[in-house]
């Protein structure tokens, strides 16, 4: 035999007492295999008895392969606080972490290890191969296999499907309704015909909703009577000798085939045969019959059918349409107008005599305008129904307008009634009322201003209005008077804005500035107290009376 080398003998030999000199390292508390649900939290432990004159080491393998604790620090993380633990939490977890977890602790003269499974349960997976077997107008018979059921059994399927005219991917009704876990076909129904269509089929189980499957091929049902009618079936108006017939299209989706139309029918109320014509478009929403002999404004029954490849379907509800109009033909009478101010003035006419064999006067035209301009440039206004008088405004001052009428319908317009001339008021006084002062007495505010003259080329003033109201108050009251002063009844507690403006035959002229009045205690207002107190009172409202004139007449 050959002697072994003195040098590697005394290592082994150092080894072996090594060994037993120290004591041996063991695990205490070891990992063990768990079922977890998808995205809980677990702590795997791996706790040992060592010698503490010895450095130890934990590691973790996952699947043979060594964890990596800052690169997948979102789930596994080192936990235990003493260098005899060495435990494992894994955090939220996904079924990615289903396997075989090694804890490996090593010293400098030993090592050992201590393994577990864990079983990670969820919902299914996607289910595969979603096959469409067989298609009709309405129904498709569908197949697939289960997917993963990830340690939980599946419990139901539900299938979806998807349309170029769908919001995404919508649950559809099937036969049987309710599909269970150990069945892997169902009949899809109420179905569109003649519309492309791709499923889909989604597993659940206790533990929630898995991923939906693949979409199957595209297939487009079979084609069919189409079933929906035009809605919101109307029409009237259009130009003489006209019948215009309008309806809502049919979506496409709704249309069960190719070759889509409509069937547009009519016939003079209260007759029997129907007139019918086909409008090939299934865009199209409108039909117009021209006939020179079409009476004008009579009444027709219509309906809108539908048609397409496989034949015709039903018609809409029955509704009435009249023909055209013709426009009002003659014009209004006894035209008179006048003034209400220097902006605004009333207008008031007759209804003309109209056969109602040829249509109905709907409103009136006002056209009015001023001598020196083009009455093509006039201004315009409307009414509706039977209104036969109306205010025109925004006019000029002292100036003279003529004015016409007449009738108008869906037709257009009738003949115009012979102008009229009206000359508006004067413009009211530009000046606005000044040197406003107030007083209180006996629970009163007294204001007083001064007369406001108008101008030559104003309106003659008539009186003032006074308005006022609380400063924390939107609504304004209003007094008239023919004087230049005024007693308001109003409560001291209270701050006051008033205002002050002339009116005449022109209208209202220029407001004074804002005046507020400031509350005033009622001891003041009633002139009780002592003498001291009344004094106080007078010097008061005679300072604010100075003020107040200071501050007008600037």
């Amino acid at each position: 035999l050959t002697p072994k080398p003195f040098c590697l003998t005394l290592l082994q030999d150092l080894a072996y007492w090594g060994r037993v000199l120290v004591d041996p390292t063991r695990v205490m508390v070891s990992p063990f295999s768990m079922d977890v649900t998808v995205g809980e939290s677990i702590v795997l432990p791996c706790q040992v008895s060592h010698d503490h004159s010895l450095d130890i080491m934990f590691t973790w393998s996952f699947n043979g392969h060594l964890i990596d604790f800052e690169k997948d620090g979102d789930h596994f993380e080192r936990v235990g606080g003493q260098d005899s633990a060495g435990d494992l939490m894994i955090r939220s977890i996904q079924l990615k972490h289903a396997g075989k977890y090694v804890c490996m602790v090593q010293t400098s003269v030993d090592k050992l290890s201590a393994a577990a499974d864990l079983i990670v349960r969820g919902p299914p997976g996607p289910p595969e191969a979603v096959t469409i077997d067989e298609i009709t107008d309405t129904t498709a018979q569908l197949s697939w296999r289960p997917g993963a059921d990830n340690h939980s059994p599946i419990t139901m399927y539900v299938v979806q499907a998807r349309t170029p005219f769908s919001v995404g991917w919508q649950a559809v009704s099937t036969v049987p309704e309710i599909i269970d876990g150990r069945t892997f076909t169902a009949t899809v129904v109420g179905l569109n015909p003649w519309v492309e269509y791709e499923f889909r089929v989604v597993a659940a189980n206790l533990i929630g909703i898995g991923e939906p499957s693949r979409p199957s091929e595209k297939r487009r049902t079979e084609e069919a009577l189409p079933e929906v009618t035009p809605a919101n079936v109307s029409g009237g108006g259009g130009s003489k000798s006209e019948l215009v017939i309008t309806w809502e299209t049919v979506p496409e989706e709704l249309q069960n085939g190719g070759g889509f139309g409509y069937v547009v029918a009519f016939r003079p109320f209260g007759t029997v045969s129907w007139m019918q014509t086909v409008v090939a478009s299934p865009d199209a929403a409108r039909y117009v019959f021209r006939n020179e002999t079409l009476p004008p404004f009579s009444p027709y029954e219509v309906k809108v059918g539908v048609y397409n490849n496989k034949g015709e379907g039903s018609f809409s509800p029955v509704t009435v349409v009249y023909s055209a109009e013709e426009e009002p033909t003659r014009a209004p009478t006894t035209v008179l107008a006048r003034s209400l101010s220097a902006s605004d003035v009333e207008v008031s006419w007759a209804p003309p005599w109209e056969n109602q064999h040829k249509g109905r006067i709907q409103g009136y035209e006002v056209r009015c305008w001023r001598h020196d301009e083009k009455e093509e440039n006039a201004k315009r206004i409307r009414t509706v129904g039977n209104q036969t008088s109306t205010k025109v405004s925004n006019l000029r001052g002292n100036a003279l307008y003529h004015l016409a009428v007449r009738a108008y319908n869906t037709a257009g317009t009738g003949p115009s009634s012979a102008a009229v001339n009206v000359t508006t008021k004067k413009p009211p006084p530009s000046q606005p009322p000044g040197n406003i002062i107030w007083n209180s007495s006996d629970s009163k505010i007294i204001l007083n201003w001064d007369q406001v003259k108008a101008l030559d080329n104003e309106s003659e003033v008539r009186g003032y209005k006074v308005l006022y109201r609380w400063n924390r108050q939107s609504s304004t009251s209003v007094i008239e008077t023919n004087k230049t002063s005024v007693e308001l009844s109003l409560p001291f507690d209270e701050d006051y804005i008033i205002e002050i403006k002339p009116f005449s035959d022109g209208g209202d002229g220029s407001s004074s500035e804002q005046i507020r009045i400031p509350k005033i205690s009622n001891a003041y207002a009633r002139g009780s107290g002592s003498s001291t107190s009344n004094a106080c009172t007078l010097s008061a409202i005679s300072t604010i009376m100075i003020s107040l004139t200071a501050r007008s007449s600037l």
